[in-house]
């Protein structure tokens, strides 16, 4: 009766009849936020409530609301489900496999299974407590808080600590890009006082290094844990045809048919996995179905009492009773974790609260349910004429179906942690950490989905391999386990810094955080490490060698950048280019690739030097990554001028996040052009005469030469008539555009903005102003945009270096091996800059550049 009354806008006046007398007195009070109140419920619920007014109709609009409103809750309910139930085929197909081989690892050598069941039990015991502590307790509930604008992973969590403190090795930080959407801090640093932890990072480059070389190795065991994974997935899927055939049948039959799936799992890469990826979700549902059925069944039907292992009691009696041997065994307990990093490193594909339902409601009570439902099977089976395996506590009536499922299970887990092996190896060349591979983007429509055809290859070569030279998933298990561990270690670490640095929470948080969750987790690192000689030497000996070409490749590509910046030529140098030198301008654009986010390239210099020309337009572009998952499309662009507009020169940043598509040249070359038409257009119709910035003056820095400030352009910014406002500061690193089409900023290279009080101008420039404007400004606005089209139509050309590298004479034997043969090597060896831009080999000009570093 009452939600009628509501909608049919009746009960309001009678509440306001009856207390309208009495509430007269808090309307003063309720005035000043009632507003505010309905501005942020309209933004959230996307409500169209604009005043608070007592009046009928507008109670009757307020009602109306409250009834869509509730609607909007009951939708992102069902997004919310949607979405947790899409999660499972991407985000728990490695989790949920895991019963497979938990058991029959544990036991295959370290401890026996006894009459007592005391070795059973405890075994449970740690399983449960170990899926409670881990994956729900830190994932669920902790973890996935440290999102980077949604993302997760270890490069998220490494984001997020560059934003909040000065860590990052690579020196191109700009003040503008702290004006990102995306680049939110949750306390600016002016306003928080610094912790110690950060000024000690800031303060000793040794720590920096150190903290890149601690998320390098959780990068590279994810890369090893893809290539473990499907290996120990599908082969311990496989094996259960021990118990349909003879022990020597079963040697020659479960090793081909492991490696012919695995063969065809990656030769099916390249599809992408949105054509498959309806079917993921329906198999690992219906697996999850089926192993908890399995394992009600088993605990009613065997041992209905085994929920008493639950209790840690047993965890102590078991290793009381087992000794160093229990310890051990801990390497293949802690197999029942694997897969829960995707849990965070998937995040940005789906949201915190789908994870979070999807595991605490289906995943986590169908795995504890499959692992109670084989202890009490083995509980009363002690001589079992199998070795313990999963498919001994399966009904014999249903063993083929389960054993059917339980390999395309396997599959879909594999196909996970394969994609997460792209995504993170993209990543990481993005952040200058990997040598260039081509990436294929194979869904125009979901964004992250793509395929390296090099590491796809590599890791089936390598599965195949792992899996004839070990035939044992004892070993695949103690090499899978000690990848995961480390992950979760490195991942416990960050997680610990964010709190900190980007929470600012106290000290104690963090060391309290790190010594509970670091504890466990390096009590089943030590047991992994025990089993070095019996396949734990394969994921360490993995990670030192991918860790070695990524920690070579990012040494010089920071030495390449520090000697660019060193020998940048100045301004001066580029205008006095002329007929009295020599030098011809040529019909087209010229597109000069660097690094370097201000200055004048050298490689430039060397090429103007080597031929005397160079084109009408000249745009210096930097491709530039950000310590942000996703830049906006309407924030990427950074164009400003080099040197006086007639000179028809122009910096051009175009920025990526570590997520981000990067766009063909084709659509490249023809927004850039818009871009630079957008950017005239606005740099005409300001006030020309403050354009002109001298960037040594403005920055206090020795560098020579000086450039006008950077603009963000936006696509559309000047295709309607609407006014827009400019936000100008005395301080370069606070100017400002607000508006919805134009940013105007400062090109800072340094990351400190500049201290001191600011003044603040605002005007508005309306296009009907362009009819007082002087008629020169308009002839040399359309000379400079007829000859960018004009330049347009004659062709573009790339300009890039290629460069070599060699260590400077007096350098040490491991500095020279690893910059002249290393980097050299891989630079020969990995796809060049044309090859990863797309350029065309017709509009290709490379420029030879030697770095002495």
């Amino acid at each position: 009766m009452s939600c009628g009354l509501l909608k049919s806008g009746l009960l309001c006046p009678f509440i306001s009849s009856i207390f309208a007398s009495r509430v007269e007195s808090w309307m003063a009070v309720l005035g000043s936020v009632k507003m505010k109140t309905a501005a942020i419920f309209a933004q959230h619920f996307n409500l169209t409530v604009t005043n608070m007014d007592l009046d009928f109709g507008k109670r009757r609009s307020i009602s109306k609301n409250v009834i869509r409103l509730i609607a909007l809750q009951k939708e992102s309910w069902r997004t919310i489900l949607l979405l947790a139930y899409q999660s499972l085929g991407v985000v728990y197909g490695d989790l949920s496999i895991s019963p497979l081989y938990v058991y029959k690892s544990t036991f295959a050598e370290d401890i026996q299974h006894s009459e007592t069941n005391e070795e059973i039990y405890g075994v449970l015991s740690f399983v449960f407590w170990t899926l409670t502590l881990i994956p729900l307790i830190k994932y669920v509930f902790i973890v996935l808080r440290a999102d980077d604008n949604g993302e997760g992973g270890t490069f998220a969590l490494y984001s997020l600590i560059c934003r909040h403190a000065k860590v990052s090795l690579v020196p191109n930080r700009q003040v503008v890009d702290e004006s990102l959407s995306t680049y939110k801090l949750e306390h600016p640093p002016e306003k928080k006082k610094s912790s110690k932890v950060k000024l000690l990072l800031e303060k000793y480059k040794a720590l920096r290094t150190a903290l890149l070389i601690l998320v390098l190795l959780g990068t590279c065991m994810v890369i090893g844990d893809g290539l473990l994974t499907p290996a120990i997935s599908v082969f311990s899927a496989v094996s259960g045809l021990e118990l349909s055939m003879s022990k020597e049948h079963h040697q020659y039959a479960v090793v081909p048919i492991t490696c012919f799936i695995l063969v065809c799992l990656f030769a099916l890469q390249h599809y992408g996995t949105h054509r498959v990826g309806f079917f993921f979700a329906p198999v690992v549902l219906t697996w999850l179905l089926c192993i908890s059925a399995l394992g009600l069944y088993n605990i009613i039907h065997w041992n209905p009492h085994v929920y008493k292992a639950l209790s840690p009691y047993y965890m102590f009696k078991f290793l009381k009773k087992t000794k160093i041997s229990g310890w051990m065994s801990l390497g293949g307990i802690l197999l029942c974790i694997t897969g829960s990093e995707a849990m965070f490193a998937d995040l940005g594909h789906f949201s915190y609260a789908a994870i979070q339902v999807a595991f605490t409601f289906l995943v986590y009570p169908a795995l504890i349910l499959a692992y109670m439902g084989q202890a009490a099977y083995l509980s009363k089976h002690h001589q079992s004429s199998h070795r313990i395996s999963f498919y001994v506590s399966v009904p014999e009536i249903v063993r083929w179906p389960v054993f059917v499922l339980a390999i395309f299970a396997s599959v879909v887990g594999s196909q996970a942690i394969i994609s997460g092996t792209f995504s993170i190896i993209n990543q990481s060349q993005s952040l200058g950490c990997f040598p260039r591979v081509k990436v294929i983007h194979t869904s125009d429509k979901i964004h992250g989905q793509i395929y390296i055809p090099e590491i796809n290859w590599m890791l089936m070569i390598l599965c195949i391999a792992v899996t004839i030279g070990f035939r044992d998933t004892k070993h695949m298990g103690n090499a899978s386990g000690l990848a995961v561990m480390t992950v979760m270690l490195v991942t416990t670490c960050l997680t610990s810094l964010v709190i900190i640095l980007c929470w600012h929470k106290p000290p104690l948080i963090a060391i309290s955080f790190l010594l509970f969750f670091g504890s466990i987790e390096l009590l089943y690192f030590s047991a992994s490490l025990t089993k070095f000689r019996e396949g734990a030497w394969l994921p360490i000996l993995l990670a030192l060698f991918l860790m070695t070409i990524m920690f070579v490749w990012h040494y010089a590509t920071i030495k390449k950048y520090e000697y660019d910046l060193h020998n940048k030529v100045s301004l001066e140098w580029l205008l006095a280019l002329g007929p009295s030198l020599g030098i011809a301008r040529v019909p087209g654009i010229g597109l000069v690739f660097t690094d370097l986010t201000s200055g004048i390239p050298a490689n430039f210099s060397r090429f103007v030097t080597n031929l005397p020309a160079f084109h009408r337009i000249i745009v210096f572009v930097c491709i530039k990554s950000v310590p942000v998952p996703h830049v906006p499309p309407a924030e990427r662009y950074l164009v400003g001028r080099v040197g006086p507009p007639g000179h028809r020169s122009y910096r051009c940043i175009v920025r990526y996040g570590y997520r981000d598509v990067h766009q063909d040249v084709d659509s490249f070359e023809s927004e850039l052009v818009d871009r630079l038409a957008d950017f005239i257009r606005y740099d005409w119709h300001k006030n020309h005469e403050t354009s002109l910035c001298n960037e040594d003056e403005a920055l206090g820095t020795d560098v020579s030469d000086s450039e006008c400030r950077l603009t963000v352009i936006r696509a559309g910014a000047f295709s309607g008539p609407p006014a827009y406002e400019i936000e100008e500061s005395v301080q370069p690193a606070s100017v400002s555009v607000e508006s919805p089409t134009v940013d105007s900023v400062r090109d800072v290279f340094e990351m400190e903005p500049i201290s001191g009080a600011e003044r603040r101008v605002r005007f508005a420039i309306d296009y009907e102003s362009e009819t007082d404007a002087s008629a020169d400004m308009k002839v040399q606005l359309q000379e400079e945009l007829e000859d960018l089209y004009t330049a347009q139509q004659a062709g573009t050309a790339f300009i890039l270096g290629n460069s070599h590298v060699r260590a400077k004479q007096g350098s040490s034997v491991l500095k020279r091996l690893a910059i002249n043969f290393g980097y050299n090597f891989l630079r020969r060896n990995c796809r060049g800059p044309d090859v990863s831009l797309k350029v065309p080999p017709g509009s290709l000009l490379e420029v030879g550049m030697v770095y002495v570093v």
